[in-house]
């Protein structure tokens, strides 16, 4: 036998080899030099029922047809929107249902939303039928698409830009004014649009412009009954502005010429937050704001009381722009009965976590129950009618082995205690606000995968929910996923 043939001898067969793990890789640099690659292994869960993967960046924003909820529409850093049947597809088995990871096929889009030329970081459908689709970007378009009944045919109708970049859209709830969306702008400005495919040479119509801000808008929202519009500025100021008229013509004296009701500035120091305000809600009764910025501060203001008491005699939801300040709307024929009560006083001044507060939600009545999340991955629960005391803290509510993330968005479902989450961790979680029976007491009572997740990149931007039964998300992965949640 040749000695290039010969077995190993005993001393070499003896020599035992130890096993270090998974061993790095070897690669060769750009210099020659040998690099060691880690070979990290990645454990992936997907609990999702269905999935959309048209976008080719990160989603920003996402919006749910108020009469037909399965109907989402979608907007992302591909200068892009979309619209989809989040409706799982029959024939769909996902891991759930096989318990092994298997390639499924993506949700069909049904309608392209083109024409920006930056990202889309603001999408709604109006109110209260979801007629229209409103598009907003950092482009300072704002774009709006008229649909059918069934929300799966649209066409482009308009298009306007007064502004630099549109940080947010607002669709106003008011049976009375429909079609109406409020936006923020980067220089302060504040405008109220009302969409109207009938008027040929005008559907994209602006009611209202206000420029009392001296920064950038970042929140709006609109109250219940949608006759008031609360804003908020990195100047640290809140103002709420009466849009239609109805507080004037209720007989509730204005500030500033009318233009609003309440005003609030850093230059008051009992209000005061510094580094800016940045979200901002308002209770189901009407009847105050909350308001966060920084460092967990919270404020929370009293709001004017405007009561209907008579039958409209008819109105035509129309009202005049101003760049001088916004002028307000032509007086309304509706018999009004109004309160000034606690409205522009500072009711109360709230801790919220340690970082920026980013989400506010209230509970539908009778419940009276506040969710605040934060920057610092905690939600914050209160009882609005109990001298707002804290109920529970949930530290780490969005966290993973190594950090805690961001919670980015909380919402109580409609007439529940029960309350969904995301946040840059890359998952949905509900949570049971009445109290800890559930999860080590935090009161966890579901949670769903299946983003990256890991922070930057990997993480949730938003979601929809309607009454429960199904969660729809906006990744910053680029992919939108249908979670089935039983209520």
């Amino acid at each position: 036998m040749d000695d290039d043939d010969a077995m190993l001898d005993q001393a070499e067969a003896g020599e035992e080899i130890t096993d270090d793990g998974d061993a790095p890789m070897e690669s060769e640099g750009e210099d020659g030099e040998v690099e060691e690659v880690n070979m990290e292994e990645i454990q992936l869960q997907n609990d999702s029922a269905a999935h959309f993967d048209g976008h080719k960046d990160s989603i920003f924003c996402i919006a749910q047809h108020p009469v037909h909820p399965e109907i989402i529409a979608t907007g992302g850093g591909d200068e892009v929107g979309y619209v989809f049947d989040a409706t799982p597809s029959q024939t769909s088995t996902g891991p759930q249902a096989t318990g092994q990871p298997q390639e499924r096929e993506s949700l069909k889009s049904l309608f392209k939303l083109e024409g920006h030329t930056d990202s889309i970081n603001s999408i709604t459908f109006t109110h209260p039928k979801g007629q229209y689709i409103v598009t907003a970007g950092l482009d300072g378009k704002l774009r709006t698409w008229q649909g059918e009944p069934a929300g799966k045919r649209w066409k482009f109708l308009a298009e306007a830009q007064e502004v630099e970049e549109i940080n947010w859209l607002s669709p106003s709830p008011s049976p009375d004014h429909p079609n109406v969306v409020a936006l923020g702008a980067n220089d302060g400005s504040v405008w109220v649009y009302q969409i109207n495919a009938a008027e040929k040479s005008n559907p994209l119509q602006v009611l209202q412009a206000f420029y009392l801000h001296t920064e950038t808008c970042t929140a709006g929202t609109w109250s219940p009954d949608g006759k008031l519009l609360a804003t908020v500025s990195e100047d640290s100021s809140l103002y709420v502005w009466d849009v239609f008229g109805d507080a004037a013509a209720a007989g509730l004296a204005g500030m500033q010429g009318g233009q609003n009701v309440v005003g609030l500035t850093g230059l008051d120091e009992r209000f005061k937050v510094d580094g800016g305000l940045y979200s901002v809600g308002i209770a189901p009764n009407g009847t105050f704001a909350v308001v966060g910025g920084p460092e967990g501060n919270i404020r929370v203001v009293g709001l004017p009381r405007i009561g209907q008491a008579a039958p409209s005699t008819g109105s035509s939801g129309r009202g005049a722009s101003s760049k001088d300040g916004g002028a307000k709307q032509a007086g309304s024929p509706k018999a009004l009965t109004s309160s000034a009560g606690q409205a522009g006083q500072i009711l109360a001044s709230l801790q919220a976590g340690n970082d920026n507060v980013e989400t506010i939600s209230f509970t539908s009545a009778p419940l009276t129950l506040m969710a605040v999340g934060n920057v610092d991955g905690s939600i914050t629960l209160f009882d609005t009618a109990h001298r707002f005391a804290v109920r529970r803290r949930i530290e780490g509510a969005h966290a993973d082995q190594e950090i805690e993330h961001a919670v980015v968005k909380v919402e109580f479902l409609k007439n529940s205690a029960l309350l969904t989450s995301c946040g840059y961790d890359g998952v949905v979680r509900r949570w049971d606000a009445r109290g800890g029976t559930a999860a080590a007491a935090k009161g966890l009572v579901g949670e769903w995968k299946g983003h990256r997740g890991g922070g930057e990149g990997g993480g949730i931007m938003g979601f929809v929910q309607g009454d429960g039964p199904f969660v729809v998300t906006a990744g910053d992965d680029a992919v939108s996923l249908v979670f089935q949640t039983p209520v």
